[in-house]
Formats: structure tokens, C-alpha cells, sequence
């Protein structure tokens, strides 16, 4: 296939599994970046000989620039280094897999040089999908989903001949590691435990996301951004076999779903070749082995992260901006063990009470609401 990309985060998950599908493919990779892991950036540097390759961190970068100083590589550092690569020319696709709201900057540079994007950085849109739709419309670019759930209404979306004609989505969710569990059966779980998820292989941001339910809030308020839809039209239902991706339910009450086994390499690889389709590395998937699909109604009692975003989307503005900053802080903090599983959505309420505000803003005021609300987090754990 004749197609070059240039990657943002190549050295985490899906970053990984976009090379494989870049390998199998004969894709064309530009550029390849890295917050810190310059030893398996210098591996993929050495197989796929991009032009241009960006490390977050300054000493990593530095410590880059000696291992490959016998390659033509040029290493960038820092954000310049990342938004370099979104916007380099040769690209005809931009894969943004970085963790975190260090993305949002680096998708609108990739949109302003016109680029296409394959987004796996929800923060993107949860906090500024206003400003980056708008932007991706103004420039005529497409924004294509990377996450399984907003992959599959993507593809159940294919032959729709007007808005109209969609009456909700349905996006699935595992569950996590403590599907059924009560509230109080949460207290004091460990992260050793919050990390254990029944059906994928993720980062652990991302892990811990998904068993607090946060993932399944934060992918309600992207849906609202690339699918037009009010927040209550999106419904969420617990799929713990994670073989129904999402759903679309049309006007004339039929719905449509995509299925496939649990791979992100089927919806990575579908945002960087559409709208052709190709053969995939991703094993077939056999219904009979299967043999039951089961769903549940989310315990929004136990899992407060879910509808706290959907409370932010629904008050607008920086609200939901406010909820993802806030959330970001509250992970890393539970991965030092410095705060309880059920501190997570607290943490997240209050900093949307103190930072959120609604109407219009800008990426200034959104950055300003990031920093502000990982300081009340932390100022919360100090308090406490």
C-alpha cells in the first residue's frame, strides 16, 4: 500500500501495533517519537529508517542522538520535536498514540499542515474537541478513530446517508477487573489489581481507566464531538466477552455492530488504510468458540467516574477539559500508592466544581484549566 505515517507515541501499545500493521502492510513510516523508551525507539528507528524521530525528554533525546549516530535519522526533542512530526510534510496520515493532554497540541498542528489523523489521544477531543472539529473542518481533514468502540460505530456509520437517519450509539464496555463489584467492595483494592484487565493488553493509564470506568466516560464525551450526538443518545452497556465493539441503532430501530476478537491492530490498521480495507494479523473470529455474548447495565453507583463525565459534557465548556486533567493526576497519583482506588472520581468532582466553567474558550484557556486542575488534585492530596 502506498502510504506514508508518521507516529506519535511509537513506543507504547498502540504505537507498537501500528508498526506491525506498517511492517505487514508496506506502509512508509516519516517519523517515530517517544517520551523516554530511547532503547526500543532506537530499534524501530534501525527497521523502519524514518527521516525524523522526536523524544519528549532532553536527556533521553540526547542519550538518542549518540545510539544512532551512525543512521541519518535526525532526533527532535521535546513538544517542537512531536509537533515537527505531526506536521511533516512526507506524511500522508498522522497517528497520534500519545498518553495524556501532551496530544491535543500536536493533532491541531497536524490539522493545520492539513494532515489526516488516526487519533488514539482521547484527551484530544474530551478536552478540546470544540476547538480540534472545528479546526479539522475548517481544513477539510479527516479525524479517524483508533479506540475499538469509536473504530466499530466508524464502520456501522459507512453507508449512512444523512445524520437523520441516527437515532444512538451504543458503545460496549469490558467492565474491567472489578466488573460486579460494590463500592464498598472497592475500597482498598490495589493497582496490582486495578491493572489485571479481563480482555485487553493497554498501557496502565489507560488500565486503570477502564476498571474505574473512567475510559467508558471519557469515550461518551469523544463520541460527542466525532459523532454529533447529545450525550444522552449514547448509551453504555457492559460486554464482557469485549467481541461487540460498538453499536449503532438507525432511525427504523434496526442496529448495527462490529465484531471482532479483542485486537487493536483491526481498528489501527482501518484508520490508517480507509477506506480500503486489507488483510489483517488479527486471528479470525470463530462465534461457535465464543459460544455467549453477555451485557449488563453499568453500576454508575460504584463507578461514579462514568457519569461525572457525562455531567461534564453535559455543562459544556471546560467542564470535561477540567474532568480529564483532573483524572490524569488522579492515576498517576494511585500508581505511587499515594491515594485509594475510590479517591479517583472525588478527586476528579471536586476539580471539576473548582476549574470547570461553561461557554466558549480557547487552547489557552484549556491548557490554563489543565495546569489549574492538577494543581487542585494535588493540593487535595495535600490537604488530606
Amino acid at each position: 500500500m502506498n502510504k506514508t505515517i508518521s507516529i506519535l507515541g511509537s513506543t507504547g501499545s498502540i504505537g507498537v501495533q501500528a508498526l506491525e500493521v506498517a511492517s505487514k502492510l508496506g506502509l512508509r513510516v516519516c517519523g517515530l517519537s517517544s517520551n523516554v523508551n530511547i532503547e526500543l525507539l532506537e530499534a524501530q528507528i534501525r527497521q523502519f529508517k524514518p527521516a525524523y524521530a522526536a523524544v519528549m525528554n532532553h536527556e533521553a533525546a540526547q542519550g538518542l542522538k549518540i545510539k544512532t549516530a551512525d543512521l541519518s535519522t535526525k532526533i527532535l526533542e521535546g513538544m517542537e520535536g512531536f509537533l515537527h512530526l505531526a506536521a511533516i510534510e512526507e506524511a500522508d496520515i498522522v497517528l497520534n498514540s500519545v498518553v495524556g493532554m501532551v496530544g491535543l497540541k500536536p493533532t491541531l498542528a497536524a490539522i493545520a499542515a492539513g494532515k489526516d489523523v488516526a487519533l488514539a489521544n482521547k484527551e484530544t477531543l474530551v478536552a478540546g474537541g470544540g476547538i480540534v472539529m472545528e479546526a479539522a473542518k475548517a481544513k477539510g481533514v479527516k479525524i479517524l478513530p483508533v479506540d475499538s468502540e469509536h473504530s466499530a460505530i466508524f464502520q456501522c456509520l459507512q453507508g449512512l446517508n444523512s445524520p437523520k437517519e441516527l437515532k444512538k450509539i451504543i458503545l460496549t464496555a469490558s467492565g474491567g477487573p472489578f466488573f460486579g463489584r460494590s463500592r464498598a467492595e472497592l475500597a482498598g483494592v490495589k493497582k496490582e489489581q486495578a491493572l489485571k484487565h479481563p480482555n485487553w493488553d493497554m498501557g496502565a493509564k489507560i488500565t486503570i481507566d477502564s476498571a474505574s470506568m473512567m475510559n467508558k466516560g471519557l469515550e461518551v464525551i469523544e463520541a460527542v464531538w466525532l459523532f454529533g450526538l447529545p450525550q444522552e443518545k449514547i448509551d453504555v452497556v457492559v460486554h464482557r466477552e469485549s467481541i461487540i465493539h460498538s453499536l449503532v441503532e438507525f432511525a427504523d430501530s434496526s442496529v448495527l455492530a462490529q465484531l471482532g476478537l479483542p485486537d487493536m491492530r483491526i481498528p489501527i490498521q482501518y484508520a490508517l488504510t480507509w477506506p480500503q480495507r486489507y488483510p489483517s494479523p488479527a486471528a479470525e473470529l470463530d462465534l461457535a468458540a465464543i459460544g455467549r455474548l453477555s451485557f449488563y447495565p453499568p453500576d454508575d453507583a460504584a463507578f461514579a467516574c462514568l457519569p461525572l463525565c457525562r455531567e461534564a459534557i453535559t455543562r459544556g465548556g471546560l467542564y470535561p477539559a477540567a474532568a480529564n486533567s483532573a483524572n490524569e493526576e488522579a492515576v498517576a497519583l494511585f500508581l505511587q500508592d499515594k491515594i485509594d482506588f475510590l479517591q479517583i472520581p472525588e478527586l476528579v468532582a471536586e476539580a471539576m466544581e473548582k476549574c470547570g466553567r461553561s461557554g466558549s474558550f480557547t487552547l489557552e484557556d484549556v491548557l490554563a484549566v489543565d495546569e489549574a486542575s492538577r494543581k487542585e488534585v494535588k493540593y487535595a492530596l495535600f490537604k488530606n
